[in-house]
């Protein structure tokens, strides 16, 4: 099966909603970080506005606290001189000392607050970037399952919102029998065939093995399918270039098998079970 190099990514969204644009179509080349599509949040949109007037209004409240609390430290410094005079009596002086612990409580809440609006427009301008599905690689635009006006949902969807990957190089998944297994070694060449052309045939480069022996995929489409397969899957790399290959197609693939490394006999088995058994001593 051709896939892409990147493997075929499904796009969802962390936000369902009503999706309000779509950016991309079919076929287009993006770029990492490139917007896909758009869902509708007005009532977010709003937040973000409200939260952006708080955090102004915060920023205006420090201020005011920092002025009040600097008049009244600079009335308690000239409240000092008089008191040890005893031009001013001890309850005015401890008053201007009260007013300068008050505003300066009165400033320390003041940017509390304004870390509080902070910390709330940080919220709110995430929750306003979720709004925008933006590609998680640079690649190619495959399908595109979702038009202005439908509602996208959020999680994994039998069939994605949009589907992409880098298809400038793409990989050859390919599925060898656990049984052959043992008989194909990495780095081994091989060569594909086009269903459809066999004259059509092309070399594929070694990329790499899942090594991972899973159940084979079925590819008949039955509903309720028996798979008593397992295979090894191992990727292959091919240069598109002027070749009809297309992603989701299925070739043919002969890889070179190692047949150096051949299984012993069970004889061969029990001889050296037999030779390595240690000798019984029969008193």
């Amino acid at each position: 099966m051709i896939e892409a190099s990147t493997r075929n990514v499904s796009i969802s969204t962390p936000t369902s909603g009503v999706v309000g644009k779509v950016n991309e179509k079919v076929g287009d080349r993006v770029k990492q970080g490139q917007a896909l599509f758009h869902i509708n949040g007005c009532d977010l949109e709003t937040q973000l506005a409200t939260r952006q007037a708080a955090t102004t209004l915060a920023k205006l409240q420090i201020r005011e606290a920092e002025l009040s609390l600097a008049n009244a430290r600079r009335r308690l410094d000239q409240a000092k001189p008089l008191h040890d005079r005893n031009v001013i009596s001890p309850d005015e002086f401890a008053g201007r000392g009260y007013d300068a612990a008050l505003s300066d409580a009165r400033a320390a809440s003041a940017r509390a607050n304004a870390d509080l609006a902070a910390a709330q427009l940080q919220e709110a301008e995430a929750a306003v970037e979720r709004l925008t599905v933006r590609a998680p690689i640079a690649g190619d635009i495959l399908q595109v399952n979702v038009a202005p006006g439908e509602y996208a949902q959020t999680g994994a969807l039998s069939k994605p919102l949009i589907l992409m990957g880098d298809t400038q190089t793409l990989h050859v998944r390919i599925d060898i029998d656990e049984n052959d297994a043992w008989r194909f070694t990495p780095g081994t060449p091989a060569k594909g065939f086009l269903r459809g052309n066999s004259a059509i045939s092309f070399d594929l480069r070694f990329a790499y093995v899942e090594p991972f022996v899973v159940p084979k995929s079925s590819l008949t489409g039955l509903s309720a399918e028996r798979v008593d397969t397992r295979v090894l899957q191992v990727i292959y790399s091919v240069s598109k270039g002027n070749l009809p290959l297309y992603v989701g197609q299925q070739v043919d693939v002969y890889v070179k098998a190692d047949d150096s490394a051949v299984a012993p006999r069970r004889s061969d088995l029990q001889a050296v079970e037999s030779h390595d058994r240690p000798a019984v001593t029969v008193r």
